[in-house]
């Protein structure tokens, strides 16, 4: 049993205060699991993915079923309510209330039984749909409900949601594919609930127990309204709103409290397992994407989409196309298109023969070239062909919420609605004209194939005007969605932002058998409450409009630069308002691909995702005081673990940067506290290794010393395990120096290239290989080699000497190069750190804004020489034939993307080039040799990237562009690996 402790508020009651110290002690004297009272955890909990904020009482990381039981238990004794959690990416507040938050992702995650035979999984709730169907496949099924989020959403969370996706017009949604259930009810007693026949209803019945009442009372509910049932459901089919009674009404004498509870939000019951069908996993796809002219247009071609029996029909606006556009991570998309739409939809056609495929796909080319339905239909057959367009599809939220400016947001209110999709032009152009009446913008995205736009209009909920004008929309979708006889909530669930509608949506009689079910299942209202039935207004704990103004806080690191939104001249809200760009949406808690959040996904606590650091920051920077709470060690520990890899800058749609945000937290950190000295060292990382390789070799001897080791492992904390670098004596400085001049001529001009504090004095090797290229290819190279660019700095919080560093190099590459001349660097980390951190440093400072406009990769100008013919890589160098396994630098991956490495790797005549999606090396710079980081800096690296190389033969060649990337790979795989320019001088020079 864990519990982190903290100081509570000292504005919560004494009352309260007691409370929650009676009820941390029970818990943990009855738990295996985690449990965590403390201010800072409370507040990461306090949000989902919705636009509200309620903070809770404590949280709890149950390991197992009777954990959750014993938590049910502790919380009712005491009147404390439970809400039911998995990712917290719930768009419409189910997730966030004022009691117990049970997290089910961290420990219950486990897939207990797969059985391919009957195409059924056994999960435990907190198994996220990505894993799920990553084990399925193999056999060849999957799960049928395909959210956008599966690579986080979990199965229960999807199960309190009845969650449905793209492919709901072929698998329906989640409660179509529950089996069983084993729950926990109110009572704290665990039982299985299952699909029953009357005889089995009736014994279980008899049971003297809450489960023998919901087998007894719940048919005389439904016998008792049973009008009500039939008339006040809505008559569209994709319902994700109210309790399911009218599945219980069905005449096939069958009794399935299983179903029921899918889709009750945690009201009801609280899941902690599933036996959930599987379906077959089709071996292809296909995709026809139209484009066209208007939304209207768009939606007009899906009938034509419907009449060719396809997965999925999915639309997309400018809106989104054009946030899509500015982000590296999807901006391959663009170059796909076909002119400049204003919509796309997207058709998708699966199966298992390719010839019926693309017979469905020529049948509706047809049709829409016939009927006049947009102007161009791309065609996407293979993989290859689909991978950005399925990115950019499956990231629309993301997109949509990335064009946030402050606190005007696009917000989850109306985005769930769904009609018959004959409908659907109509209703989506009245839907417009609510908007336009009020004034209001949107990004318009979603399934039309099952007539569900998602919808979110763009208000700022600190306007108290703005809060009006929200519900009084909200009011008016209500009543046009009933028009067409759909649903307000057809797969997002009804949570805060919907309950309160939910007695005009079904009316008096049926509305009171869902709070008679409510009563019946949870008399105490222990289970969730304030949601679906019995729920407050719609504007109350609104997460804008409950958060303080922010105090003036003076900042070193400019937060406007990367998209904070202005701060005042005192730098009041310009660093909170960066990290509360953060709306929750959780892509940082994904696994299985990308780059963010590797402590995420290594420890898969929310404190160590980019969200929940962010939360943490915001929490800090909204006390009285927030210089002091950003001394906060409880802060200090959530922030820890960020590898300050930068990829939330790139992949988190909002372009949270939270490398830039603990470097600055570091900085007040470091002024309460002082300044630890292996801190002090690593920024002097240039000094250390310059003086390394000057007594080299003798200075490589202590690394090799395990007392020395030790020693270093107690007075600094440098990890025994991991290898030093070692230096070389004859370092990059000292044979440019003394080098003879090159005959070559020069035909470019003059470039400088950028000598790193690694390379240049570990591995020289390389910048020799950047050099010679550099010159075969007609450019006078100038050597920078006097002055650090600040990155280690930066990183250990050191931003008053960063900010010097940065200062000295642009002023001296600024008066010592040609105008408009190139800067390259074969380092990501520091040649990156000019472009981007220098600019937050000095914003204001001519001489940075010249050298980061000038700062080009080394493998962008060698890819031109030798599309130009200026430089000739053999064809008969030893590379012929073989494989080259590249894993891209996480800086450079956030900053620019791996195109031109990618580029120049396959311009090496006769190799083969594969780019692993290994995520992060877990390296990350001086993070990997601090002792206390260690085990998880190699548990990152074995998450992907190790077994990804060892996997590989002995011939296949490693390649890595970071200093980083190449020692964790060798530490971790014994397996050498080579920066690109190395490559390309193995092939370029003469035998």
């Amino acid at each position: 049993m864990t519990i982190t402790r903290g100081e509570r508020p000292a504005h919560e009651s004494a009352e309260n205060q007691e409370l929650a110290r009676t009820l941390q002690r029970d818990l943990a004297r009855d738990l295996d699991g985690e449990v965590q009272f403390d201010d800072y955890t409370r507040q990461l909990f306090a949000r989902d993915a919705s636009m509200y904020a309620i903070t809770p009482l404590g949280v709890v990381f149950p390991r197992n079923a009777d954990d959750v039981a014993a938590a049910v238990a502790a919380a009712a004794a005491h009147q404390v309510s439970v809400v039911p959690r998995g990712a917290g990416t719930s768009l419409a507040g189910q997730t966030v209330g004022p009691g117990l938050v049970l997290d089910l992702s961290r420990y219950m995650n486990n897939i207990v039984e797969l059985d391919a035979g009957s195409g059924t999984a056994l999960v435990e709730a907190g198994v996220v749909q990505d894993q799920l169907n990553r084990a399925a496949s193999p056999w060849g099924l999957m799960f049928g409900p395909d959210t956008s989020t599966s690579n986080r959403a979990t199965i229960g969370g999807m199960i309190g949601n009845n969650s449905a996706g793209s492919g709901s017009v072929r698998h329906g949604m989640t409660i179509d594919h529950v089996r069983e259930l084993d729950v926990v009810l109110s009572d704290a007693s665990r039982v299985l609930l299952d699909r029953v026949d009357e005889a089995t209803r009736a014994d279980r019945a008899t049971r003297p127990t809450l489960e023998g009442a919901l087998y007894r009372e719940l048919p005389e509910i439904v016998r008792a309204n049973y009008a009500a049932i039939a008339d006040g459901f809505p008559a569209h089919w994709r319902r994700a709103c109210g309790y399911r009674l009218d599945r219980l009404a069905r005449e096939d004498s069958v009794f399935d409290l299983a179903k029921f509870v899918v889709g009750s939000e945690g009201t009801l019951a609280v899941a902690t397992s599933a036996l959930v069908d599987l379906v077959p996993k089709p071996s292809r796809t296909v995709i026809a994407v139209g484009h066209f002219t208007s939304v209207a247009g768009a939606i007009d071609a899906t009938q034509d989409a419907l009449a060719c029996d396809p997965a999925a029909v999915e639309l997309m606006d400018r809106t989104i196309l054009d946030l899509s556009r500015r982000k590296i991570e999807y901006a391959s998309l663009g170059d796909l298109l076909i002119g400049d739409p204003e919509a796309l939809l997207f058709v998708s056609f699966s199966g298992d023969d390719e010839a019926e495929l693309l017979g469905q796909l020529k049948r509706l080319t047809g049709m829409w070239s016939r009927n006049g339905h947009g102007y161009h239909t791309l065609r996407a057959v293979t993989p290859a062909q689909q991978a950005s367009l399925l990115k950019v599809r499956k990231a629309g939220l993301g997109l949509l919420m990335a064009a946030s400016e402050g606190t005007r947001r696009p917000l989850a209110f109306v985005e769930d609605t769904a009609v018959d999709p004959i409908h659907l032009t109509e209703y989506t152009r009245r839907f417009k004209e609510v908007l336009d009446r009020h004034e209001m913008t949107a990004g318009f995205y979603g399934h039309c194939s099952v007539g569900c736009l998602h919808i979110r209009p763009y208000l700022d909920l600190t306007d108290p005007a703005d809060v009006v004008k929200m519900r009084s929309v909200a009011v008016e979708i209500k009543d046009l969605v009933a028009e067409y006889g759909g649903v307000n909530s057809s797969e997002h669930g009804d949570g805060l932002a919907r309950s309160e509608f939910n007695r005009e949506i079904f009316g008096d009689a049926l509305y009171d058998a869902m709070r008679q079910v409510k009563r019946l299942f949870d008399p105490d209202n222990v289970l969730n409450p304030g949601k679906i039935v019995d729920a407050p207004s719609m504007t109350d704990n609104l997460r804008d409009a409950a958060l303080p103004p922010a105090e003036p806080l003076r900042t070193r690191l400019s937060f406007e630069v990367i998209g904070a939104g202005a701060g005042s001249a005192d730098g009041t809200g310009a660093m909170r308002a960066a990290a509360d760009r953060c709306m929750n949406i959780g892509l940082c808690r994904k696994s299985g691909s990308g780059t963010m959040c590797p402590s995420y996904m290594a420890t898969r606590k929310e404190e160590d995702s980019t969200r929940g650091r962010a939360a943490a920051l915001v929490k800090a920077l909204s006390e009285p005081d927030p210089r002091a709470a950003l001394g906060d060690e409880r802060l200090h520990e959530v922030l820890d673990l960020c590898l300050m890899c930068k990829a939330c800058k790139s992949e988190c749609p909002l372009g949270v940067d939270m490398a830039t945000l603990k470097s600055e937290a570091l900085s007040h950190h470091h002024d309460i506290h002082g300044v630890p000295l292996r801190s002090r060292l690593f920024g002097s990382i240039r000094f250390l290794n310059r003086l390394g390789s000057a007594t080299a070799p003798l200075s490589n001897l202590p690394g090799r010393i395990p007392l020395v080791r030790r020693l270093m492992d107690r007075t600094v904390g440098i990890a025994p395990a991991r290898p030093l670098p070692v230096f070389v004596r004859q370092n990059l400085t000292r044979w440019f120096r003394r080098r003879k001049n090159t005959t070559h001529p020069i035909t470019q001009g003059t470039v400088t290239y950028l000598a790193d504090s690694f390379t240049t004095f570990t591995e020289p090797d390389i910048g020799r290989a950047a050099v010679q290229l550099l010159e075969r290819a007609g450019w006078d190279v100038r050597l920078e080699s006097g002055v650090c660019c600040g990155r280690s700095s930066l990183s250990k919080g050191l931003v008053d000497d960063a900010k010097n560093k940065a200062r000295h190099l642009a002023d001296t590459l600024s008066k010592a190069t040609e105008a408009g001349s190139p800067v390259v660097g074969c380092e990501p980390s520091c040649l990156m750190t000019l472009r981007d951190e220098h600019l937050s440093l000095l914003p204001d400072d001519p001489a940075v804004k010249d050298i980061a406009g000038r700062v080009r990769q080394v493998e962008e100008l060698l890819v031109e020489a030798i599309d130009d013919g200026r430089l000739r890589p053999r064809e008969d160098s030893w590379l012929a034939g073989r494989t080259l396994v590249y894993h891209g630098h996480c800086h450079q991956k956030a900053e620019v993307g791996t195109a031109a490495t990618v580029a120049l790797l396959n311009r090496i005549p006769g190799v083969s080039v594969v780019e692993l999606d290994a995520g992060c090396c877990g390296m990350a710079g001086s993070f990997g040799f601090e002792s206390e980081h260690y085990d998880v800096s190699m548990t990152v690296g074995e998450d992907r990237l190790f077994p990804a190389i060892t996997a590989e033969p002995a011939e296949t060649v490693v390649v890595a562009t970071g200093v980083s990337c190449r020692q964790q790979i060798f530490h971790g795989t014994a397996r050498d690996a080579w920066h690109p320019v190395q490559l390309l001088w193995e092939a370029v020079a003469s035998e």
